[in-house]
């Protein structure tokens, strides 16, 4: 999904804004161990504390468990306005004071959510961590949801959400989720709408704030050259006095893929926008692994045949999503949509019927082995990717198994899945009606 919202990129990259933290420099990159991991229980809060030593910043991400289940129709997008309001400024710290604050530590706070949970985070310099955690722990505790923060943030987020669809990838997002996500949890939008954004007051945002502030709700995460048995006493003393609460999480449904379906939104452009979702596991499930290899392959192929060989489009793509109810997709921009598509509906189904090459695995491998190590730069980068595995992946402790398993996934492994999951593909177009052959799109299994 390539919506504008609070997406899961925005969230794990943006809301650690460690880029603006004074001095930052990079700590030595090793293979990602859950060995230097603690686990801790205070008060029902879940915390995990990975400490990499030398790394001069810290990283610290509170998560709120549930996502798009936590709303509904009437209170979409309330959870991110209530969490970017209370890190606009707390009772204690109103923005200026806060500002001035941050500014003087060279720490940032930020907020953000996605359909799978949300987050405020803290980027901090170590030797000013503790300081800046009192204040973090405060905007978390005790927001201040001032009437000109609660303007300030509704004005951003609307801003967000008039521009989402200006463009034709926007607007071939939105089709997309609107046709996708029906009946499902994922139609209640993290970012709200903006009717729902529009509505909400400060009490509505109070209100919220306290519904979800319970520690049996949430996960911290702090990723640096911290002692676990220092920063367990500071959690005590501050969230670790939230309330219990009862919360369980539910386990969050599959999205339907039952058949192949096309829907197209006709609209006078050069060129037709195409993007067609199937499903895919989810990071917690066994078939993850081969399905992201089989994707890596396919988006090659893909680009091989339609735009190098047959000049169709600038960038047909194939991608795999990382969400609880996951999805995968294929996309491109085309006059000729019909010869695009149909070269990548061949590329599926010669995935599906014909062995990959080991040698195709091995480069695939090779890439996810880069772009593996690049991830894993930043303590936010880790921080993330623990909260991800955690809240979506099984547990945190499957984020040492990452390499180990892609490289474990055979050829017929990648057939397998690609029976399995390269089918009922759902279709959304903008652009000319005219131009769309229903019977290349929809096709029977």
């Amino acid at each position: 999904m390539k919506k504008f919202n609070f997406s899961i990129a925005l969230l794990l990259a943006l809301c650690f804004c460690l880029n603006n933290v004074p001095g930052q420099t990079t700590a030595p990159v090793t293979k990602s161990s859950t060995d230097a991991v603690t686990e801790l229980d205070v008060n029902g809060l879940k915390v995990l504390i990975k400490r990499r030593p030398s790394s001069p910043t810290v990283a610290a991400g509170l998560f709120v468990r549930g996502g798009s289940q936590n709303l509904t129709a009437a209170t979409a997008g309330i959870e991110n306005m209530t969490l970017n309001v209370a890190a606009e400024g707390s009772k204690t710290y109103p923005r200026a004071a806060l500002r001035k604050e941050m500014s003087s530590t060279g720490s940032n706070v930020g907020a953000g959510s996605n359909q799978d949970f949300s987050v405020m985070s803290l980027a901090s310099t170590r030797q000013n961590f503790e300081r800046s955690w009192k204040v973090f722990a405060d905007l978390v505790m005790n927001p201040g949801f001032a009437a000109a923060d609660v303007d300030l943030v509704r004005e951003r987020i609307l801003t967000g959400l008039r521009g989402s669809e200006d463009s034709p990838e926007g607007s071939l997002a939105s089709l997309e989720e609107k046709v996708i996500y029906a009946g499902h949890p994922y139609s209640n939008d993290p970012s709200g709408t903006i009717e729902t954004v529009s509505r909400f007051k400060a009490e509505d945002l109070r209100a919220y704030h306290q519904k979800i502030m319970q520690t049996s709700q949430l996960l911290l995460i702090i990723v640096g050259d911290v002692d676990a048995a220092g920063v367990q006493k500071m959690i005590a003393d501050t969230l670790g006095k939230m309330p219990r609460g009862t919360y369980k999480p539910k386990p969050v449904p599959a999205i339907s893929f039952s058949k192949p379906t096309l829907d197209v939104t006709s609209r006078a452009l050069q060129t037709n926008y195409v993007e067609g979702i199937f499903a895919a596991p989810s990071l917690g499930s066994p078939d993850y692994y081969a399905m992201r290899v089989a994707v890596s392959v396919l988006a090659g192929r893909v680009f091989q045949e339609v735009r190098v060989k047959n000049n169709l489009s600038y960038a047909p793509a194939a991608e795999m999503s990382n969400m609880a109810a996951n999805t995968a997709n294929i996309s491109v921009s085309a006059v000729e949509a019909n010869r695009a598509v149909s070269l990548m509906l061949s590329e599926i189904d010669r995935l599906r019927t014909v062995p990959i090459e080991k040698s195709d695995i091995l480069e695939t491998g090779g890439f996810f082995l880069t772009n593996y190590y690049i991830k894993q730069e930043t303590n936010a980068a880790q921080a993330a990717e623990l909260a991800t595995y955690e809240l979506i992946g099984g547990g945190w402790r499957n984020s040492g198994n990452f390499l180990d398993r892609i490289r474990s996934v055979t050829p017929a492994d990648v057939q397998r899945v690609s029976q399995t999951y390269f089918k009922n593909i759902r279709f959304v177009v903008i652009g000319n009606p005219a131009q769309i052959d229903r019977n290349i799109f929809v096709t029977s299994e």
